[in-house]
């Protein structure tokens, strides 16, 4: 289908999922916004390549997604925001009782607040121009847990409410909102993880894919970042037009267990 015409926004969204994401919403046509925290050439640089590549216009703005006041100003700055993909995220493994107080906060509010304070902003401008989407990037953590993660599936499940929230208070109107569940995702993060890994449980590459780092999911393969954007993609599509309240998971069968 064509987005051409809308503008997307993305959060956290200089590599990875949500790089991925972009670069498949400009092949479809939409004007992208990339956003993280930091400001550096290559960042600007991103844009100028994607707009050069999918023949859109591309920018980069600078904002801290732990940050409410940075999050609306990113959405304002932008002046437009037909699709809003909320995809900023970290992680951190610990104990709940030995759980740092400050990577509790800082998870909580660029996984969870982030999205709140963006989907407000944006809203108005989609109801001004008569049509949006708000695709929230969420997880298989959204619909299930794992010890040790405790703010990552609070926020993820918090993420998937809050979906559910916006998608009846827009249910009436030419707006959507779904959250996208990923189990794992091969990016640059997590391809950077496997040598250590190999290493750690003295296996071959495939087999420590396959037994450890995707031991949770049954297709033993990872999900892309291409698979991602597709995904969305189809949830800005005509045909997703009265799927909105719900989640589509992405996680090789994760869920299914």
């Amino acid at each position: 289908m064509s987005l051409a015409g809308k503008t997307a926004i993305i959060t956290g969204s200089n590599s990875g999922i949500g790089l991925g994401v972009a670069r498949e919403l400009a092949n479809a046509g939409a004007d992208v916004v990339l956003n993280s925290f930091t400001d550096r050439d290559e960042d600007h640089a991103l844009a100028a390549e994607i707009a050069l590549e999918a023949g859109v216009s591309a920018r980069y703005i600078k904002a801290d997604m732990s940050k409410g006041d940075e999050c609306r100003a990113l959405i304002e700055q932008a002046s437009a925001c037909d699709i809003l993909v909320n995809n900023a995220g970290i992680q951190h493994v610990a104990p709940i009782d030995e759980f740092p107080l400050d990577k509790w906060d800082a998870i909580i509010a660029i996984n969870l607040n982030s999205a709140f304070h963006t989907t407000a902003a944006a809203l108005p401008m989609m109801r001004k121009a008569g049509w949006g989407r708000v695709v929230n990037i969420a997880s298989a953590h959204g619909l299930t847990a794992s010890p040790f993660k405790a703010a990552y599936v609070a926020a993820k499940h918090g993420v998937v409410g809050m979906t559910k929230t916006v998608a009846l208070e827009t249910a009436e109107e030419p707006i959507t909102c779904n959250a996208i569940c990923p189990g794992y995702v091969l990016t640059p993060l997590v391809e950077a993880q496997i040598p250590d890994t190999m290493e750690k449980y003295g296996m071959g590459r495939e087999e420590v894919i396959k037994k450890v780092m995707l031991e949770r999911q049954p297709s033993k393969e990872f999900a892309t970042v291409e698979q991602l954007g597709g995904t969305t993609v189809f949830l800005c599509s005509d045909a997703a037009a009265q799927i909105t309240g719900t989640t589509i998971s992405v996680d090789g069968g994760w869920t299914a267990l």
